[in-house]
């Protein structure tokens, strides 16, 4: 039975004229001051209003009547037919909706998809300010999944976070590259506003560590500060392709050869929508895009969901190893959101078929993602961070390749503690994009899809972008980055550790239930080396085993 608050709300607002009162009222209005402009001088309202406001309000609610009969004679929205002006309010809210739960509503930790609170601590360690918090966590520590990590006794000195690098670069590569643990994730110009990218840039050549190009090819605007770049080839080799979208020898050589591309990295999927490639329409392609994509105008501008370059797992690492030869030597890797499990194995498998190493591997989780994507593909296609992350290391421990190539990890990475959980489970560095795009200023606003960011950074309108102040936000991405790997560098001596290669899995614990604790050394399965070699190994019920038979080395 429906409630007095229901009962009144059916009444006065379901009604026929209660729907259209508003319309009405305006009619009313209109045809009443036009009437006595017309046939009857009203001199007595001039008591309560001046001429200027009675011609306002004439003027508004005439158009405000012809605005309600166009919502009853149009039907594209039911809800402007049955609520003619009123429903207009309904999509206003709308518009306004993020912001106002962001400022009224939203609590510290509601994540949509990051938190008050997570947000907060990106925006005090960009601006340098205090991020200390006083009276207590506010996190319910007796939750189902609370994670920390275990603390040591006799913990030791702080080390310097300038220390926080790992060498990536096999045997074959000539060019090794040091890079810090903590690093700008891929987000191409296109995506993101030039002086976002000129701001990001920066603040990596401040803080010296690396900037990731994004699929859009590299900018001038990414060569513009001289930070360290990572050239992300996606599957449209946007700046290193022919007309037709085929891969382009000679342009990726003369690209590669810059001094400040660092290491190259083949996407063959994202955490946003793995599986799934895009389009940029013609009418969207503006003459600089087109000249840094190497793309035609007249055209639409399409990113293949494959690649054309290879169609195998053997045909990729003859890929990547011609990649290494026309770079000079330097690293070469790729970046994948985890799928089907037995098509990494296939890619693994193949390097042990051809002796052909990948120098890296980025993860990519199904909780990243900056651009906008389909509901369905951002919900619920691709694995998680923290079970493809713990895959991969595993298969790479397995296959005995581990200590050759180095796993980097991205996806929703933005605190010391996210950093230290992934190195905990096999990751050697990390990637962070919405963190970065938090520091410059990003309020959440979600509009990044619409070329309308209220803040300048994903957006290419050139007014908009001009209120992204490059100097004053790349030094909030440098500080960000400082901060960020101090408080890691606290919390590993905490844990009596002084470097994070020294993170085990042992030194990060979940709640598994109201009364038990486990740490994930023994909370999750770890393969011991090249146990996915051993002959002997014929256990069906073991995952890694049924996935490693089902992996052909020529096909994926």
């Amino acid at each position: 039975m429906a409630g007095p608050a229901q009962l009144v709300r059916h009444k006065l607002l379901n009604t026929f004229f209660s729907r259209h009162s508003i319309w009405f009222a305006c009619i009313f209005i209109a045809l009443f001051l036009t009437g006595l402009r017309l046939f009857y001088a009203p001199h007595y309202l001039y008591y309560f209003m001046s001429d200027s406001v009675i011609n306002l309000i004439w003027l508004l609610t005439t158009l405000l009547s012809f605005v309600g009969l166009y919502d009853v004679l149009q039907n594209k929205h039911s809800i402007l037919k049955n609520y003619p002006i009123m429903g207009h309010f309904r999509y206003l809210f709308e518009e306004f909706r993020p912001e106002i739960r962001q400022y009224f509503i939203e609590s510290d930790q509601d994540a949509l998809p990051f938190s008050r609170m997570q947000r907060s601590l990106v925006y005090q360690r960009a601006k340098n300010e205090n991020a200390d918090k006083p009276f207590g966590s506010i996190i319910d520590v007796y939750q189902a999944d609370y994670r920390f990590m275990t603390h040591a006794v006799n913990p030791c000195t702080p080390a310097d976070p300038e220390t926080f690098r790992i060498q990536i670069g096999s045997l074959a590569c000539r060019q090794p590259y040091s890079a810090s643990i903590f690093n700008i994730s891929a987000m191409s110009f296109g995506s993101l506003s030039a002086n976002a990218i000129r701001a990001l840039n920066q603040g990596a050549k401040l803080g010296n560590f690396y900037h990731d190009t994004g699929e859009g090819s590299i900018s001038p605007y990414h060569l513009e500060h001289g930070g360290d770049l990572v050239w992300e080839l996606g599957s449209g080799y946007f700046g290193c392709r022919t007309l037709d979208g085929q891969f382009d020898p000679e342009k990726f050589a003369q690209q590669a050869a810059l001094p400040q591309v660092k290491m190259i990295e083949i996407k063959l999927s994202q955490g946003a929508k793995p599986g799934h490639g895009g389009i940029l329409p013609k009418d969207k392609i503006s003459e600089e895009i087109a000249m840094i994509r190497g793309v035609r105008r007249d055209v639409d501008c399409v990113s293949p969901a494959s690649h054309s370059a290879f169609s195998n797992p053997i045909e990729l690492m003859h890929f990547i190893q011609q990649l290494r030869d026309l770079s000079q030597g330097k690293p070469v890797g790729f970046k994948l959101c985890i799928g089907q499990p037995w098509q990494f194995m296939s890619i693994v498998k193949a390097m042990l078929h051809t002796q052909i190493v990948p120098d890296f591997i980025v993860v990519d989780g199904s909780e990243g993602g900056t651009g906008a994507a389909p509901v369905e593909l951002i919900n619920h296609m691709g694995t998680p961070l923290r079970e493809g992350l713990l895959f991969v290391h595993n298969t790479l421990i397995g296959a005995g390749l581990r200590d050759q190539i180095k796993i980097g990890a991205s996806g929703k990475i933005i605190s010391a503690f996210d950093i230290a959980s992934m190195l905990a489970m096999g990751a050697d560095w990390c990637n962070s994009a919405r963190g970065f795009m938090f520091a410059l200023g990003c309020i959440q606003a979600q509009s990044c899809h619409t070329n309308q960011c209220p803040v300048g950074i994903a957006t290419q309108d050139h007014d908009r972008q001009k209120a992204l102040h490059v100097t004053t936000k790349a030094e909030r991405v440098f500080h960000f980055h400082q901060n960020t790997l101090h408080a890691l560098a606290e919390m590993l001596a905490s844990a009596g550790l002084c470097h994070p290669n020294e993170v085990k899995s042992h030194h990060l614990a979940q709640r598994v239930n109201d009364r038990e604790i486990k740490n994930y050394a023994q909370l999750h399965f770890w393969l011991k080396p090249n146990e996915l070699l051993n002959l002997q190994l014929q256990d069906d019920d073991n995952f890694y085993y049924r996935m490693w038979n089902l992996a052909k080395v020529d096909r994926f």
